[in-house]
């Protein structure tokens, strides 16, 4: 019997994730390991006025249909700056600038603001992915060429969809995360096994003075969690903006933490430190998210200074937490050297890049071997001096 010849794709551009179907697009982002590509998710953020082209983040997503079934799709943003990415790429915006080269607008495949690993095309389980893969990227091509578009850009992308699309032509850039991986622990004494003497003491120093400062530490999740507390989630996070002279890096509303509650709220993981002589109200909190076997730490703030609650609240008692779950890997957020002292290995994260001016693309392949070869060279040089009496089987090679 004659195979029958499947009907022809239809692409589309679309401004707002809203115009697409919830239903339809979480077929697609569901069975993702990565919270972060969900319709919840990208529409907060939109809707919330955090991603929008006012802020620099215009919506561009790519859509692809058969007759009236979504059967894949990319969040896409035209950018008119770098903010808010985590990858920093003012060297190759410098560079361009000496070639006469205009780098800005440019289209960029990432979550908004948001530096986890996990981005990819979402593409239906049953579909040919290699097929819709070649589909979507000469769309894009063809969209930045029509546009003057300098390059395309995708950060913290997926591992697997990484090698997919270095074949499609990208080049990959290697930067590195600070990310925790369960070894089998039973609980945090367990782990606390893992680090040598003198680390495995400060860190037990570092949570009894969370307790002799007179804190409760609770973790809250999904009905747990009252809505008032999203609303002061921002508070802390727009104090710890404030207060580091983070101005630039406020990128959330507080539109965008209120509407979690209503609609995100089963993937959030808040870690509240409260005065044990009144529970009212937290003095410091964290916030995380969680999906399947992964979690992740966003934001965190505080009303006073008050010593190694921080570690705490985004370090310590998430582990805990996670441990007594089964959750196997941690990204705590991004920077920080500190991390490494807690348990964090510097972990390798990719981004992919092609830019459509030929002098620009030929400097990119050209050098981007060397650069990647110094960040591997930083990335074994921290992991060399972690405080562990053994290394991690993920940093040996097993």
């Amino acid at each position: 019997m004659l195979k029958q010849p499947k009907p022809e794709y239809s692409v589309a551009w679309i401004s707002k994730i809203g115009e697409i179907p919830q239903a339809s697009w979480d077929a697609l982002a569901m069975p993702l390991k990565t919270p972060f590509l969900e319709w919840d998710w990208l529409n907060n953020l939109e809707v919330s006025g955090s991603a929008t082209g006012k802020t620099g983040w215009l919506p561009h997503h790519l859509t692809v249909w058969r007759d009236k079934q979504l059967i894949a799709c990319a969040p896409l943003y035209v950018k008119s700056h770098s903010y808010g990415e985590f990858v920093f790429d003012n060297q190759w915006a410098d560079l361009a600038q000496r070639l006469g080269v205009h780098y800005y607008p440019k289209l960029m495949g990432m979550t908004p603001f948001t530096p986890a690993e996990g981005y990819r095309f979402l593409i239906a389980e049953a579909e040919d992915e290699d097929e819709l893969t070649g589909v979507m990227v000469s769309a894009i091509d063809h969209f930045c060429d029509r546009h003057n578009i300098s390059g395309c850009n995708f950060l913290y992308v997926d591992p697997e969809w990484r090698e997919r699309m270095e074949r499609h032509g990208f080049s990959s850039w290697l930067h590195h995360s600070y990310i925790w991986q369960n070894q089998g622990y039973q609980n945090f004494d367990n782990y606390l096994g893992a680090f040598n003497a003198n680390q495995r003491r400060n860190i037990k120093r570092e949570r009894k003075a969370v307790d002799q400062a007179g804190l409760l530490i609770k973790t809250l999740t999904g009905d747990e969690i009252p809505q008032a507390m999203f609303g002061q989630m921002y508070a802390f996070y727009e104090n710890t903006c404030d207060k580091f002279g983070w101005w630039g890096s406020k990128y959330l509303t507080k539109r965008f933490f209120e509407q979690l509650h209503h609609n995100y709220r089963d993937r959030v993981l808040f870690v509240a430190a409260y005065d044990k002589e009144d529970e009212r109200q937290p003095v410091g909190m964290s916030f995380c998210l969680y999906k399947g076997d992964r979690l992740y730490g966003r934001y965190w703030g505080s009303l006073q200074e008050i010593d190694c609650l921080h570690f705490d609240a985004c370090y310590y008692t998430p582990i805990e937490w996670a441990i007594d779950r089964g959750i196997q890997s941690f990204d705590p957020g991004a920077g920080g050297r500190h991390k490494k002292r807690r348990g964090f290995p510097a972990t390798p994260n990719y981004s992919l890049h092609r830019f459509y001016n030929n002098r620009l693309a030929q400097i990119l392949k050209s050098y981007i071997g060397q650069i990647n070869e110094r960040e591997q060279e930083e990335i074994d040089a921290i992991n060399e001096d972690l405080p562990f009496t053994k290394l991690p089987p993920l940093l040996l090679g097993d």
